[in-house]
């Protein structure tokens, strides 16, 4: 037996040398395991998921871009018109993959415009040509309108063959998209257009002058989903403004991985915009129509009858307003001429077009607009749409007179062709018109007759003497109680309370003479809506309606949002005798009525004013019916027509011929009878 196997201490050490040799071995297999795995790993990595890894580094953010809401339509009264409504249309879109600016970039730049030019004029629109700079302003490589993982907009309305195109050819275009969005469309018969109003991009409307209660606002908002696109259509008149959040809808989102260079690096999650409401306005369009061309027709007769004593040249704009009496709906309202809004659906236009619809872009019934004429300067030598009332503010004179007990409705007046006023031996003469002389005279009567020497005796004389200067305030307030000088509160943008041109007077020459002035109609100038508010209060007894210009909002289900009904302002109190008084004085001769089935309350006006050195006459006329059961109360305006009689009545006639056809004075539609009445004329020619 050796030394080593009976020494312990020999026995013990070498059994710690085996431990050791087999750690030392279990070490370096568990290393070269470890490194085996590594390098498998690595060549895992680098040959299989490289290419994906490669991608996720270079990804280290998304961006999210919003799309355009769906906007709601705008029905006419019936709901069977589409006044404004979106359809939908093919676009093109390109992302920026590089940085284009970069000259090592550039020629393959030069490829992408002129491959897109030579698709776009091979299979696009001859009249939607492209060139190759404007493809390239498109593009926005520099960044001026976009970030650079913004897509952008190259063409729109592309053709079916484009789309087959590019959608056949995703390959040769990578970074083309054909994206569906919408366009607004207008009613091709051009149904109230200053009314419906019109939209714009978004970044156009933000200026002082225009979006600063709105849209300025709208530029701060923190809220992605509210925030507006600078492509995205808005409502910048009319409706379209009025009703834009309703109408706007919810936009859409597109998300986009982008890289350290701010560009797309992979494909998008999309989630779709909604539609907005649709809005239903009290306007008809088949009275509207009628309306419009009542107006146009009457226009032309002015500047070309033979008759001497009506022809009037400069009779170019007309404007009418209807409202129903006891709901306070605006069933028409039109300035015209008026224009095609499906222009502002092309984009830009040129200056000469923007030149040639800015005469009848804007809502003349609500405010100041003038007519077209060869120049500014001489547009301005002509009256605008907000004429003197002349004797349509007589009924309302009479009511004033009556209720501060300036007279009774009993009171006799003898008028002997002209009224005085001022200082005794410097007074200053008005006279009837033709100075006609009726003799002893009622109120009523002096409504009838249009007698300007009873307003400015019984009534401008006799408030200066019983209030002296303060006489002027009495007379603002009535006038503001009857909706003259204040909002009509319809809601509409940019209307204007009109020119209480009495308080001028009273400031630059007397009271009096401004309370005198104004008894007859010379002292203020109002819009044709605010007449029509006045004219349905005079038929209601004295409840100020707000004009109702929408009766409903609906969402795309078709359910009720919300309704408009007959909203109040203001009451005004006066013994019922009084209002049977001017109803009673309240039938001035009207031309185009004979043979009119209804007792229609009227007043005629003549407003004379001196305009660029000339003096000229507006024809007004105001008008309820049926008198004792007023429905309907109308407003018309022609400017430098002459005589309210001869100009604006015939007008009126025919918007109530045509409201009497669709919706019925007396609440039945003439349109229902003739249809029975053919039915039943067909059904007898057919033997049954």
């Amino acid at each position: 037996m050796s030394k080593e196997e009976t020494d312990p201490y020999m026995k013990k050490e070498i059994l710690k040398e085996k431990r050791f040799t087999f750690r030392l071995n279990v070490f370096f297999l568990a290393t070269f395991l470890i490194f085996g795995v590594l390098i498998i790993r690595l060549a895992y990595l680098q040959l299989v998921q490289g290419p994906t890894l490669k991608k996720e580094e270079a990804s280290v953010a998304t961006k999210s871009v919003s799309l355009s809401p769906i906007r709601g339509t705008i029905f006419d009264s019936t709901g069977e018109n589409r006044l404004a409504y979106s359809t939908s249309t093919q676009s093109l879109y390109v992302s920026l993959d590089k940085n284009y600016t970069r000259e090592e970039n550039k020629d393959e730049l030069k490829e992408l415009v002129s491959s897109l030019k030579h698709v776009f004029d091979r299979y696009g629109d001859p009249s939607k040509a492209m060139t190759e700079a404007e493809i390239e302003e498109a593009l926005d490589i520099s960044y001026r309108k976009n970030y650079g993982y913004t897509p952008r907009r190259i063409k729109t309305d592309l053709t079916d063959e484009e789309i087959a195109y590019f959608l056949s050819h995703k390959d040769d275009f990578p970074t083309v998209e054909v994206v569906e969005e919408n366009v607004r469309r207008y009613d091709e018969d051009t149904v109230a257009v200053q009314t419906v109003g019109y939209m714009k991009p978004f970044r156009s409307v933000i200026d002082p002058d225009y979006g600063l209660g709105y849209y300025l606002k709208a530029k701060e908002e923190t809220d992605p989903k509210l925030q507006y696109l600078d492509d995205e259509e808005v409502g910048y008149d009319g409706i379209e403004f009025m009703f834009q959040e309703e109408l706007r809808g919810t936009k859409g989102v597109k998300t986009f991985p982008v890289n350290s260079q701010n560009q797309i690096s992979g494909e998008a999650e999309i989630t779709a915009p909604k539609k907005g409401n649709n809005v239903w306005l009290s306007i008809n369009k088949d009275v509207q129509l009628a309306t419009e061309q009542a107006i146009m027709d009457q226009l032309e007769y002015l500047q070309t009858t033979s008759n001497s004593n009506i022809k009037a040249p400069n009779a170019k704009t007309g404007f009418a307003v209807a409202m129903e009496v006891d709901t306070g709906k605006i069933v028409t309202m039109a300035s015209m001429p008026d224009y095609d809004p499906n222009i502002w659906t092309k984009g830009s236009m040129t200056q000469e077009e923007l030149n040639n619809i800015a005469p009848y872009a804007s809502n003349g019934a609500i405010r100041e607009v003038y007519q077209s004429y060869s120049s500014k300067e001489e547009s301005y030598k002509h009256p605008s749409s907000t004429v003197l009332l002349g004797s349509v503010i007589k009924p309302l004179s009479v009511l004033i007179g009556l209720q501060e007990n300036l007279f009774t409705t009993s009171t006799l007046y003898n008028d002997v062709g002209v009224g005085k006023f001022g200082k005794k031996g410097y007074e200053t003469s008005v006279r009837n018109s033709g100075s006609h002389a009726y003799g002893l005279i009622d109120p009523a009567s002096a409504i009838e007759h249009s007698s300007n020497a009873f307003m400015v005796e019984m009534v401008g004389n006799k408030l200066y003497e019983k209030y002296g200067a303060d006489g002027v305030d009495v007379w603002d307030q009535y006038m503001k109680e009857f909706g003259l000088g204040v909002s009509t509160e319809s809601g509409l943008p940019n209307e204007q309370s009109g020119l209480r041109e009495y308080i001028n007077e009273a400031q630059n020459s007397s009271s009096q003479s401004a309370l005198a002035y104004a008894s007859f109609g010379q002292q203020g100038k109002y819009t044709t809506l605010q007449l029509a508010q006045y004219t349905a209060m005079l038929a209601n007894e004295g409840k100020r309606l707000k004009p109702q210009i929408a009766s409903k909002i609906t969402d795309v289900e078709g359910n009720v949002v919300k309704e408009f009904g007959a909203e109040i302002l203001n009451t005004v109190e006066f013994d019922s005798s009084y209002w049977d008084e001017i109803k009673a004085g309240m039938n001035s001769n009207a031309q185009g009525f004979e043979g009119f089935p209804y007792d229609f309350a009227r007043k005629t006006g003549t407003s004379q004013q001196s305009v660029g050195g000339e003096l000229v006459e507006n024809g007004v006329f105001i008008t309820f019916a049926p008198r004792d059961n007023p429905k309907l109360a109308i407003a018309v305006v022609v400017p430098e027509g002459g005589f309210g009689s001869v100009s604006a009545a015939p007008i009126a006639r025919k918007i109530y011929d045509a409201y009497d056809q669709y919706i019925g004075l007396d609440g039945t539609p003439k349109i229902q009878d003739t249809q029975d009445q053919s039915e039943a004329s067909e059904q007898d020619d057919s033997g049954e």
